[in-house]
């Protein structure tokens, strides 16, 4: 059974904090995203669970064959922050994002930035290291989740190189 949040007033700078943490980090990871040049590695799958919030809502959660991320409410009463990423070799340019992604999440909830001590909302209880098996799961069995694809953005260099061409 799922429990009632808490109504505790003290927990509302913290839980926003995480929130604002979380949307710097999706926009950050779509950002990331849009360099990819494959339609396929550009292919959201989210969600945002709608109606009260209780112990294991599901706040947002966005799901990629590379990256993955979820922002929920935990039961201790405070939003919590998962993240994943599919592991590649590092010499491969997908590596270059996946590792842009996670320093990206210590980043923006470090308490330097954030103003409040927050660095302990990013959850490692789980880790999803298979992101493109997660994905099509998802997108095999879930009614929760949207298809959304990121609109592609080359990087400024390639940009600059591309428009020299033309």
């Amino acid at each position: 059974m799922k429990q009632k949040p808490t109504n505790d007033p003290s927990l509302l700078p913290y839980n926003k904090a995480v929130q604002a943490a979380y949307y710097a980090i999706y926009k950050n990871a779509k950002q990331l995203l849009s360099t990819l040049e494959l339609d396929d590695l550009r292919s959201t799958l989210e969600r945002k669970d709608k109606g009260p919030i209780i112990v294991g809502t599901i706040l947002h959660e966005l799901v990629n064959p590379v990256v993955y991320l979820r922002l929920e409410y935990h039961v201790t009463n405070t939003y919590a922050i998962h993240y994943g990423f599919e592991q590649f070799a590092s010499f491969t340019p997908l590596a270059k994002v996946t590792s842009a992604f996670v320093r990206s999440i210590y980043k923006l909830t470090a308490k330097e930035k954030t103003g409040v001590n927050i660095e302990d909302s990013v959850r490692t209880d789980y880790c999803i290291y298979g992101c493109s098996d997660a994905y099509e799961h998802v997108d095999e069995h879930s009614c929760f989740h949207h298809f959304k694809r990121i609109e592609y953005k080359p990087m400024a260099a390639k940009r600059k190189q591309m428009h020299a061409v033309a």
